[in-house]
């Protein structure tokens, strides 16, 4: 059932027509071919649930940290069942993501003994100025 236009497509996937075309030249999202003839929808490209359904897993590995290229492995992977690959790139990406938690967490703590200190109100220029000032 391809009934979709790309601007459909778009909105049910939660991005803009730009964000489409820029995922098929990337080769992550299909372009369908323009029917021909007259009646055939006007040579305007149509799309089905199955291309919502890899737009939202895009969308969705986005936003767990998969880069573009990642996500097109794991595209791939998905179309040769090659589990063993897609559980290194999901432990890798576990990796990364605990780092940057590790990271955030000690910003997080000496932004709050900044703001600890600049509360305090003693004399002279603001810690969390003079912190940032090199």
């Amino acid at each position: 059932m391809a009934d979709l236009t790309i601007g459909a497509l778009a909105r049910a996937g939660g991005v803009g027509v730009e964000t489409i075309r820029y995922y098929q030249r990337r080769g992550l999202l299909p372009e369908p071919a323009r029917p021909a003839g007259p009646g055939l929808g006007g040579g305007v490209r149509r799309y089905g649930s199955g291309d919502v359904r890899r737009l939202r897993f895009i969308r969705s590995a986005q936003t767990a940290g998969f880069t573009l290229e990642e996500i097109g492995e794991l595209l791939t992977l998905d179309a040769s069942n090659e589990r063993a690959r897609a559980q290194d790139l999901a432990r890798a990406r576990i990796l990364a993501l605990d780092a940057r938690i590790a990271e955030l967490t000690e910003a997080r703590e000496a932004l709050a003994r900044l703001a600890d200190a600049c509360a305090s109100g003693g004399a002279g220029p603001c810690p969390i100025i003079s912190a940032f000032q090199p």
